[in-house]
């Protein structure tokens, strides 16, 4: 089974609680459409979980890009590796496990990610007449900082169904903490078929709503876990 999940934002414990309740096993793959990073507690702690994962694919979100510009940015200031390190550590509130395996895992990290049946994006595609541009041919800036594709006329009818995160669905439900799905036309709205739908929205906004959820794409179905409180 494949599934797909997005803004993750460092909660690995109700990461871990959503791997069991998919019962996450060999042969299965899980794609992370980015923002793998900070809000939550344990960033550091869940990067390294999810780069030891051979069957997890990742891309980049938002909070990766601005974590890579800053480290970018110290590299080209100083030669003193341990100084850069340390500052990169006071990142994150879990920073004390960081190492440059990390480093060089988030700096490796694509901008987007395609397979027979799907595409993901961190935050959306530039759609024009129902015809999305192609992520090669987008800037990485709008593939992680985009908010037009998150509104519910942006359809790409055209190509495969797009995995997208980065703006939390309340916006659009009315405060409701759920995945969004958009048929194409003349679908059945509840479609198992991941084909039948131009694009769903996996961003539950998990650091404040406690909800974190993901997406089978063999089944369209919509698993949640909920944080404990």
């Amino acid at each position: 089974m494949d599934y797909c999940i997005s803004d993750i934002h460092g909660h690995y414990d109700l990461f871990c609680r959503l791997m069991d309740r998919i019962d996450f096993c060999q042969g299965d793959r899980l794609f992370v459409a980015g923002d793998i990073l900070e809000k939550g507690p344990d960033s550091i702690r869940l990067a390294k979980l999810l780069y030891s994962m051979s069957d997890v694919f990742c891309i980049a979100g938002n909070h990766e890009y601005d974590f890579l510009r800053y480290f970018h940015s110290l590299m080209r200031d100083t030669d003193d590796y341990d100084l850069v390190l340390s500052k990169l550590r006071s990142y994150f509130s879990d920073g004390d496990l960081l190492d440059w395996d990390i480093v060089d895992f988030l700096e490796g990290l694509p901008y987007y990610l395609e397979t027979d049946r799907f595409l993901m994006v961190h935050a959306g595609l530039p759609v024009k007449d129902g015809k999305a541009l192609r992520p090669e041919d987008t800037p990485e800036r709008t593939l992680v900082c985009d908010r037009t594709f998150k509104e519910p006329d942006v359809l790409p009818e055209d190509g495969k169904c797009v995995f997208f995160g980065h703006t939390p669905t309340w916006y659009l439900t009315g405060g409701k903490y759920e995945i969004l799905f958009y048929p194409r036309k003349g679908a059945p709205s509840n479609s198992t078929d991941v084909n039948d739908y131009c694009k769903i929205h996996l961003d539950l906004d998990t650091a404040l709503s406690g909800v974190l959820g993901c997406v089978s794409v063999d089944t369209s179905e919509a698993f949640y876990v909920k944080r404990c409180d």
